[in-house]
């Protein structure tokens, strides 16, 4: 983690604090940055340690998407990534967001545009503050909005209607409109936005460590599962993988005790 340049990485006990760390391009995606992020949550699934994950921003804004003017320069060079360059290679950020096991809080101040908006719908709970305005700004580039898996993540956020509107105008939606459309958890002043993370933690941090992952895998799978019985059996998978563990005999024990639970992830 120490050679990151474009994102910080900042270990508090089981947590990870992820911050975008380009202010000065208001943390703009260039290719260094992807480079980044596709290691640090590529490596997450074989990380036992790490249990949450909080993504923010540096500065005044939690990312303004494409950094266009490093993609348009002479010196920028595309990866190959199996052929779609670096569309590609930055599309697979976004599937090992979901893909890691720990659940990702992002916290959105100011502006998240594009591909930085995209990183916001990834996430699996978003608290945004009072000053956050975020749109799928592809369309306004001349491009398709269906991009970075928007068109996948916010339909299911929101609603088709109003993933439509966005997606087809290109318009910014703001922290207090965000929250009546279910697309965020909460708005707080921006400079609340660790604290009410810490809250989503704290309770995290009272599950056992497998049922934390299986519940983030279990969604997952379910919103796209063909019915209730193909759920179901997720579901059952889980509980039983879950029953089998010493953290659940403890679970069930602090329970009857009516103390906490003191779990080992075992």
């Amino acid at each position: 983690m120490s050679h990151y340049e474009t994102i910080s990485i900042e270990k508090k006990g089981q947590v990870d604090w992820l911050t975008l760390n380009r202010p000065e391009s208001l943390n703009a995606i260039n290719t260094p940055m992807v480079t980044e992020l596709r290691d640090y949550f590529g490596g997450l699934s074989e990380d036992p340690e790490t249990r949450i994950v909080v993504m923010k921003g540096a500065g005044r804004a939690f990312c303004a998407g494409l950094d266009i003017k490093a993609s348009q320069s002479g010196n920028f060079e595309a990866p190959f990534s199996g052929g779609m360059g670096f569309q590609g290679y930055l599309a697979e950020v976004y599937i090992r967001m979901r893909r890691c096991p720990q659940p990702i809080i992002s916290l959105v101040q100011g502006a998240a545009c594009g591909g930085g908006f995209s990183f916001v719908l990834a996430s699996d709970i978003r608290i945004a503050g009072e000053s956050a305005r975020m749109n799928a700004a592809f369309i306004r580039l001349g491009l398709s909005a269906c991009d970075m898996g928007s068109s996948y993540f916010l339909p299911r956020l929101v609603g088709t209607s109003v993933a439509s509107e966005l997606m087809l105008t290109g318009r910014f939606i703001n922290a207090e409109r965000a929250l009546r459309t279910n697309l965020v958890s909460e708005v707080v002043p921006d400079d609340q936005l660790d604290a009410a993370a810490q809250s989503y933690v704290d309770d995290m941090l009272t599950t056992s460590p497998m049922g934390l992952r299986l519940t983030k895998e279990g969604l997952n799978i379910a919103i796209d599962a063909a019915g209730l019985e193909a759920t179901m059996a997720i579901e059952n998978r889980n509980q039983l993988m879950c029953s089998r563990t010493s953290d659940a005999k403890e679970g069930m024990r602090a329970f009857l005790e009516k103390r906490p639970p003191q779990y080992t992830g075992r």
